[in-house]
């Protein structure tokens, strides 16, 4: 069979034509399926990201609504709430040898029952409280128990309650084998 010259290349045009009109169509309806899971995507984001931003309008209204009841609460009841280290007793006993009791002032350098119960009538019962107060404030209070409290230094104290405070035992007890009677 003779095919005349002209013919074999319109033949392989309309072959190659065909070839890419197909390839063309599925590679349009593969763009058409990228697209539409993306756009899906993206739908799922927005739903997503309404959620979210629901999520934290709900927190912070909540959040406001508890913080504007915490400042109309009775004083009596906010000052008794103060965020507090975690008292680790097992390490304190190890340390020093002994049972220590949370926020027990006789733990300072210094401090005996008396001065100890001294301080919690001006109202300083805990390590924090202790460590916060000013040395005169400290002083003008042992001074107000008598000659007998008057004679004590309490320049140290503040320190010693503040280590106990945070936890700090052995930094406690290293110091306190240098002090004397709570003085350096």
């Amino acid at each position: 069979m003779n095919i005349p010259c002209i013919l074999i290349p319109a033949l392989v045009g309309l072959i190659c034509g065909i070839l890419g009109y197909l390839l063309g169509k599925m590679n349009s309806k593969g763009d058409d399926s990228l697209a539409l899971s993306l756009q899906a995507d993206l739908d799922a984001c927005k739903a997503n990201t309404r959620n979210l931003n629901t999520k934290i309008a709900s927190l912070e209204a909540e959040l406001a609504a508890k913080a504007k009841i915490q400042a109309t609460a009775p004083q009596s009841f906010t000052s008794n709430v103060t965020p507090a280290l975690l008292f680790d007793s097992a390490l304190a006993a190890t340390v020093f040898g002994k049972k220590i009791k949370e926020d027990d002032l006789k733990i300072v350098e210094g401090i005996g029952p008396k001065i100890e119960a001294l301080f919690h009538d001006a109202g300083i019962t805990t390590w924090k409280t202790l460590s916060e107060t000013p040395t005169e404030k400290l002083q003008s209070i042992l001074d107000s128990g008598g000659e007998n409290y008057a004679i004590h230094n309490p320049s140290t104290w503040a320190k010693q309650a503040l280590l106990a405070y945070e936890g700090k035992w052995q930094e406690l007890k290293d110091w306190q084998q240098g002090l004397l009677g709570g003085k350096e």
